[in-house]
């Protein structure tokens, strides 16, 4: 998938879902073909995962809240 062919709308940026897997995630970031980045960053442990069955789910909600938390202490 290209990224000039992901179309988001003003809901997906105002209310993200609280989770999402985690292919949908590296799209939904505009990562294009680097979804390998994305999956070492969560085998990382830098961005918040919780795997359920067989699927691997980033948790946005916590993601972003750790983003604004580092955005007041900067």
């Amino acid at each position: 998938m290209e990224v000039e062919e992901i179309k988001l709308t003003a809901k997906d940026l105002l209310a993200p879902p609280p989770v999402m897997p985690w292919r949908e995630f590296a799209d939904w970031i505009r990562m294009g073909n680097s979804h390998d980045i994305v999956w070492g960053w969560i085998r990382n442990g830098y961005i918040p995962s919780h795997k359920v069955g067989k699927h691997v789910m980033v948790n946005v909600a916590l993601f972003t809240r750790d983003l604004l938390e580092k955005e007041w202490m900067a």
